[in-house]
């Protein structure tokens, strides 16, 4: 099977829209208000700063900073598909198990996934028989301490602090550790080329996974 009648095949018939015919099954059936399409659908996209506007006279670290914190936006929206673009086509998003730790392809982590991963990530999360996304759930996250490590004609190295707050029905889970992102640019935006995500909890002991990014 070509590289692209294998995205599609995944992508379209066996992640998303594998039970298109089926209706209120699983976890939409027993609750259909919960449904994981439901919270973003139709829902628009947020709006970026002002500062974004290439008329604007932002400095980079101004850039940076709303980049950073439109990418949180679209996490907490749920807007999947919208935080993926930010990706560039050979991005990765990666949470390594220690901060110690310096690739994944010999090493277990907590994510590894490029794009066609995230997307298939997206795709089962937002199945309608996803049962782990059934209870109602959101995240609030908060991003600071942007600091500027390194800048070249193409790409950017930026470390920041993020805090996450889960709630899932009645029960919260906070998140917290430092973002390492690798930023190419593109135009008058930024592609990611690869998220690092080291968690300062990622050894407590948790009720459930993650099930998606961070």
């Amino acid at each position: 099977m070509s590289d692209p009648k294998l995205q599609q095949r995944l992508l379209e018939d066996v992640v998303i829209f594998q039970n298109r015919d089926v209706q209120s099954t699983g976890a939409e059936s027993i609750a259909p208000d919960h449904s994981p399409r439901q919270a973003a659908r139709g829902k628009p996209l947020p709006a970026r700063s002002a500062l974004a506007d290439p008329t604007q006279t932002a400095s980079l670290q101004q850039r940076v900073e709303q980049f950073l914190f439109h990418q949180s936006e679209l996490l907490d929206e749920k807007q999947w598909g919208a935080y993926i673009d930010l990706f560039a086509d050979e991005g990765v998003y990666w949470m390594p198990v220690t901060p110690e730790q310096t690739e994944w392809v010999d090493s277990p982590s907590i994510f590894a996934e490029d794009k066609r991963m995230m997307e298939i990530r997206m795709g089962r999360v937002t199945h309608p028989n996803a049962w782990s996304q059934a209870p109602q759930w959101g995240t609030s996250h908060l991003v600071g301490n942007v600091v500027i490590e390194s800048v070249s004609e193409t790409e950017i190295a930026v470390r920041s602090r993020f805090q996450m707050m889960e709630l899932r029905r009645d029960a919260t889970r906070h998140f917290a550790g430092t973002y390492r992102h690798t930023l190419r640019r593109s135009g008058d935006d930024f592609k990611i080329v690869q998220q690092r995500v080291d968690l300062l909890n990622g050894q407590a002991p948790f009720d459930y996974v993650l099930q998606v990014w961070v």
